[in-house]
């Protein structure tokens, strides 16, 4: 009997054990395609469902990289086209045709220097001036004024005891240039030629400004 029940048992484990086995595989075969198939439909069916990687949907950020178009952005960053505006600068005024004097004067009014070359014709009129008439120049800048005759007879001023600006600004008022002997500053002690001295257009009147030279002496000519 012992035999027997040992050989039932043997015979029963196998088959049972078989069973169990393509039982357990079914289930998991039937749970996986479950699951697929469950995927799918939402996947399919389920418009809420959220999209995967895997599908290859842009990202949240590409439509705002299409709305920013180099066609809406170019006016912004584009540099101006139009021609900048011409600064209104200072101008050679009309001087052809005008007494130097004259000229002169309009020069100064506009804040500009000038340079007075006389010719050997006749006349104290401009004939041609560097820059020309109409040049744009810079406020300071010396103009240069061409006269039709020599230059004339002028009287120098007495400028004794002035102060070495003004001084030197009336030499120049009158058509001479001031030559600095002892500096810029104080009052003028000496000049050459003297006061009321008979003089001409464009000449040089030496001043000393501050203490007279000590050697007590005249001063030298003027070169």
């Amino acid at each position: 009997m012992t035999d027997g029940d040992t050989g039932a048992r043997d015979d029963a484990g196998p088959d049972r054990s078989a069973l169990l086995l393509r039982g357990g595989l079914a289930v998991v075969l039937l749970a996986a395609v479950g699951a697929t198939g469950g995927w799918l439909l939402a996947g399919e069916d389920d418009p809420s469902a959220p999209p995967t990687a895997a599908e290859g949907l842009p990202a949240t950020s590409a439509p705002a990289a299409t709305r920013s178009t180099p066609g809406r952005s170019a006016p912004a960053a584009a540099p101006r086209t139009t021609a900048p505006s011409r600064s209104a600068g200072l101008t050679v005024p009309p001087v052809v045709g005008e007494d130097f004097t004259d000229a002169r004067e309009e020069l100064r009014d506009k804040r500009l220097g000038w340079r007075l070359v006389f010719g050997r014709g006749t006349g104290t009129t401009v004939e041609r001036s560097s820059p020309e008439v109409g040049a744009e120049v810079q406020p300071g800048r010396t103009v240069t004024l061409y006269v039709s005759g020599p230059a004339p007879a002028a009287t120098v001023p007495d400028v004794v005891g002035d102060d070495c600006d003004d001084a030197a600004d009336e030499l120049v008022d009158e058509g001479f240039y001031p030559q600095y002997r002892t500096g810029r500053t104080g009052k003028v002690s000496r000049q050459d030629p003297p006061g009321d001295g008979a003089g001409r257009w464009n000449d040089q009147v030496s001043i000393w400004c501050g203490d007279a030279p000590e050697d007590g002496g005249s001063p030298s000519p003027t070169p």
